[in-house]
């Protein structure tokens, strides 16, 4: 994992937030992201304590951005405070789980039967390609790249819609899934099942039909909520 120092030498910061004796302004979210990469890969578990003065250490930044971060990342609902007791990396329950995996599957139906219509060739073969890497990283049985792919292709399709609105609210309920997601492509079974999917959405967005397009991104949602139900059933 980067530490901010990296991230920040891999990345333009604005002039009027680097400048001597001004605040990097942009150093709060660069912490948030790096959190963040904690949360989603695992290295901070649901339900973990965020503790300042470690994550301050571990990233190589005082406490004041780490304070700011942890504001960012419970404004997008990864992390709850606990009166008296400090903020947690929140802990979903399994019926919320699956109402938003229904909400989600609505949102997403209506983006991708969007970008059916908005659809060019250029972005036809973007995910194309998307497709091919994802592909490759399920007969490696990368769980890891095949994620961060996955991420990549839904991001190209909600790009593709053309509505801020719609791409805002299905943020919201990504953003509040991933910590169940991301334990869903640790089964090479689970990525195949889940590739076939994608294929099938990609298929329908390239041939240009709205209708089966909404229809396939519907139950590929579904179908992968069933996938965290059956995994999370067998953990239990």
């Amino acid at each position: 994992m980067a530490t901010v120092p990296e991230l920040r030498s891999a990345r333009r910061i604005n002039d009027d937030t680097d400048q001597v004796g001004k605040p990097d302004k942009s150093l709060p979210i660069q912490v948030a992201e790096c959190i963040k990469e904690m949360i989603y890969s695992g290295q901070v578990k649901p339900g973990e304590r965020l503790n300042e003065v470690a994550l301050a250490a571990r990233l190589k930044v005082s406490r004041g951005p780490v304070r700011e971060a942890i504001r960012i990342l419970t404004g997008f609902g990864l992390v709850s405070p606990v009166l008296n007791r400090g903020v947690y990396v929140r802990e979903l329950t399994v019926g919320e789980m699956v109402e938003i995996s229904e909400l989600r599957a609505i949102v997403f139906g209506f983006i991708v039967g969007m970008a059916a219509e908005m659809r060019s060739t250029r972005d036809v073969e973007q995910l194309s390609r998307l497709l091919q890497g994802m592909d490759a990283a399920a007969q490696a049985s990368d769980s890891d790249l095949y994620y961060r792919l996955n991420l990549e292709f839904h991001a190209a399709v909600v790009a593709l819609c053309g509505s801020k609105r719609a791409a805002r609210v299905y943020s919201d309920f990504v953003k509040e899934l991933h910590l169940f997601r991301r334990q869903n492509f640790e089964s090479a079974g689970n990525m195949r099942q889940s590739q076939n999917e994608h294929r099938r959405i990609y298929e329908a967005i390239a041939a240009g039909s709205k209708v089966d397009a909404a229809r396939e991104a519907e139950q590929h949602i579904l179908a992968g909520c069933q996938r965290m139900l059956k995994d999370d059933w067998h953990k239990s």
